[in-house]
C-alpha cells in the first residue's frame, strides 16, 4: 500500500475517438473504470474520480473539474486540490493492461521530485504518474492562463523525473501497462486478448 498517495482516476474526457463513454464499456466482465477502481484499490489508501458531472454509476468520491472543457489538467488540479495527501497518483480510466509492479516502482522514484513521469517511445505518460502537492501552482497556473492547458506543457515547470523505457522494460518487457483503449479497435483487441488469457 502507498500510504502517502490517492489514486485520482480520470475518467471525465470526450471519448470522441471511441464515439461513446469509454469508461462504461465492458472488459472481461467488468467496466474499464470498474476494473481500474479495483486496481487502484490494492494499492491506495484512498481513491478519487474526476469527472465532468456527478455520476451515480460511480461507486467512489468524484471531484469535478473547476473549469469544463479544459483536459486533464483541470482533473489532475481538482484531485491534487482533494486529495489531501502529499501525493497523486493520476491514471486515465482506459488503461486495462496497468501492472501493479510498475506503479510501485514508479512511486519509489518519487524523493527530491514533484512529478514520477515514464516515457515511451519518447513520449512522457502523464497520465500514469505521480504527481506531488506542491506542483499545484505551477499547474493551476497553467489551468488558469491563457492559451492552451496541455498538462505535458507544464511538466517543464516541475522538477520531473521522467522514467525511460530502459528502467521501464525490466518490470514490463512489451511496455504494455501504458496501452490505453481510444478507439473501437482499440477495445476488440483487448476483447480478444482477455478472451485468450480465459482460454488459457
Amino acid at each position: 500500500m502507498i500510504d502517502d498517495c490517492t489514486a485520482l482516476i480520470l475518467a471525465g474526457g470526450d471519448s470522441r475517438r471511441m464515439g461513446r463513454d469509454k469508461t462504461a464499456l465492458p472488459l472481461g466482465g467488468q467496466s474499464l473504470l470498474q476494473r481500474t477502481l479495483a486496481l487502484m484499490r490494492t494499492l491506495f489508501p484512498a481513491v478519487l474520480v474526476s469527472v465532468r458531472q456527478p455520476r451515480a454509476d460511480i461507486d467512489a468520491p468524484q471531484v469535478r473539474d473547476e473549469i469544463p472543457s479544459a483536459g486533464p489538467l483541470a482533473g489532475l488540479c481538482a484531485g491534487l486540490r482533494e486529495a489531501g495527501t502529499p501525493w497523486v497518483f493520476a491514471v486515465a480510466a482506459d488503461m486495462p493492461y496497468l501492472r501493479p509492479e510498475v506503479i510501485a516502482y514508479l512511486a519509489a522514484q518519487r524523493g527530491g521530485h514533484q512529478a514520477v513521469v515514464p516515457v515511451v517511445a519518447g513520449h512522457p505518460q502523464s497520465l500514469s504518474a505521480f504527481y506531488a502537492a506542491s506542483a499545484l501552482p505551477a499547474l493551476q497556473a497553467t489551468l488558469t492562463g491563457a492559451g492552451r492547458h496541455a498538462l505535458r506543457t507544464t511538466l517543464a515547470a516541475l522538477d520531473v523525473d521522467y522514467v525511460d523505457e530502459r528502467r521501464l522494460r525490466e518490470l514490463d518487457p512489451t511496455l504494455q501497462s501504458f496501452t490505453d483503449l481510444d478507439t473501437p479497435q482499440d477495445l476488440a483487441a483487448a476483447r480478444r486478448d482477455f478472451e485468450n488469457r480465459d482460454d488459457d
